[in-house]
């Protein structure tokens, strides 16, 4: 969940959220972010509950079957930019590009176990360089959604400019290759048991 945007949004629109991060400090940071402490606190009254928690996205235990109605992931890039501890043998940013790959299986089958039928998952992915040549790691991660079975809804891009790792890493005016400026935000459809998927058979899985 990082600093807790997603779940500001659902206080903001009185909706029921659960932020779930790898990272303790991260849940710390969210927290102190929506003035709830540094503890999982559920909000009393008339509003919807926000949990927050430390926890693996492959592995969401306290999350019940079919309960989600549209889950928000913004997951570390493969080792692009480190993420938290790097003693953290959890942290998907830690982990080779092969390994990384297979934990997002990993996360994208918890997805479609925790969401009900008809709901959605948005995924923010960027893709990398190794050797100043494309390695479309956004492609590897809807490869990994649409084998779960997940239907591809939308691919939104969104446009970054001026980011931490640009600002870092690319200092000189020119290079032998361009810049990249953008992410993919994959919005994927958990179809129905039984659904008929004939009409969406360029949005599902082809291999």
């Amino acid at each position: 969940m990082g600093s807790g945007t997603t779940l500001l949004e659902c206080l903001i629109t009185n909706r029921q959220g659960v932020g779930v991060d790898i990272e303790p400090g991260a849940v710390e940071l969210a927290a102190s972010s929506l003035n709830l402490g540094h503890e999982p606190i559920d909000w009393a009254g008339d509003r919807a509950p926000v949990r927050l928690f430390v926890g693996d996205t492959r592995s969401l235990d306290a999350i019940p079957d079919r309960s989600v109605h549209l889950a928000a992931l913004h997951p570390p890039y493969a080792g692009i930019i480190a993420y938290g501890s790097a003693t953290n043998a959890f942290n998907l940013s830690c982990l080779s590009l092969k390994k990384y790959v297979a934990a997002m299986r990993d996360v994208a089958a918890e997805m479609h176990r925790v969401l009900a039928a008809g709901r959605h998952c948005a995924v923010l992915i960027g893709d990398t360089r190794r050797h100043k040549h494309y390695v479309p790691l956004s492609v590897r991660v809807l490869e990994q959604f649409l084998d779960v079975g997940f239907v591809l809804r939308e691919d939104i891009i969104k446009l970054q400019h001026r980011m931490r790792g640009t600002r870092e890493n690319w200092r000189g005016r020119t290079y032998d290759f361009y810049l990249i400026a953008h992410e993919h935000l994959y919005v994927f459809r958990k179809p129905a048991e039984g659904e008929n998927l004939k009409d969406y058979k360029y949005s599902v899985r082809w291999w």
